[in-house]
């Protein structure tokens, strides 16, 4: 593997990233984030990424695969990515421990559109795994440097049981600042949990956010977008407020391989964001 700058070199070839940080994220413990540093590198001077895009990491021996930047730009040292065990790559990640190497290219595809946020208000709806992006848009928001850009930013986020939600400690630090509304919601408790019960898409239709000058991104698992969608519509939101983030069998990163073509489009290089608007014209086109 050479030790090269990545895309802008030769956007096939992998830069080498040392693990720096795991944690197990999930109760099931098929969930785990991992902290790179990508070797010669500062982030996020010599690696700037905005909130929505991806990486392949590539496992010696293994293979490669995309994931969704988790950290946030604003945050100084490292990549986070939170990978779901899920197949060969994924269970070699999940094998990774601090000081592992692997191979990393990117960062590719399209972020969330930041600029057309600010000023607005934005409403951030996830569940599951799929909060990993959302994660990173959140932070960004948050961080004292960006927070006046933005209106009122609302966080709806849902998971299976309390086990199965990323990032506990953060949402507890979340949930006690003044300049969030945070709705966390499962669809099943326990003896321990107090917070909200229900679906995603219940809990937005309870939380019922206003749709002037405001935008929404979700991301999550098919069936909570499906009926998620419907509720924003309802509540009068537009195609071109909504925004999504797509994963469908990206690999090349680049928009050459062709598998992940949806009509004339490609999810890595087109997206993986994009509005509902967009999508709906797919869907009209085919």
């Amino acid at each position: 593997m050479r030790q090269e700058r990545g895309p802008a070199v030769n956007p096939y070839l992998p830069m080498r990233a040392r693990v720096i940080g795991t944690r197990i994220e999930t109760d099931d413990r098929m969930l785990k984030t991992i902290d790179l540093s990508p070797a010669g590198l500062k982030v996020p001077e010599g690696f700037p990424f905005k909130p929505g895009q991806f990486c392949e990491i590539s496992i010696f021996g293994r293979g490669e695969a995309p994931f969704g930047i988790a950290s946030s730009p604003t945050e100084v040292g490292f990549l986070r990515f939170t990978v779901n065990r899920a197949g060969l790559v994924t269970a070699a990640i999940h094998r990774l421990e601090k000081g592992d190497e692997v191979g990393l290219r990117g960062p590719f595809g399209k972020a969330f559109p930041i600029d057309l946020f600010e000023g607005n208000h934005v409403v951030v709806i996830g569940g599951g795994f799929a909060f990993t992006t959302l994660r990173s848009l959140v932070v960004y928001m948050l961080d004292k440097q960006n927070r006046s850009r933005f209106g009122g930013i609302t966080v709806i986020y849902g998971a299976r049981s309390p086990g199965l939600l990323l990032y506990r400690e953060e949402l507890t630090a979340w949930g006690r600042q003044d300049d969030l509304d945070l709705y966390v919601t499962v669809d099943q408790g326990d003896q321990d949990w107090d917070g909200l019960e229900g679906f995603v898409p219940d809990v937005v239709a309870r939380v019922s956010p206003s749709a002037k000058g405001t935008y929404a991104v979700v991301c999550g698992p098919p069936i909570m977008i499906k009926f998620t969608l419907p509720r924003l519509l309802e509540l009068g939101f537009q195609g071109d407020q909504v925004y999504t983030s797509l994963e469908r069998r990206m690999k090349c990163g680049l928009g050459k391989c062709g598998r992940c073509n949806i009509g004339h489009l490609y999810v890595c290089k087109d997206g993986p964001v994009f509005s509902y608007a967009q999508l709906a014209r797919l869907v009209l086109d085919d």
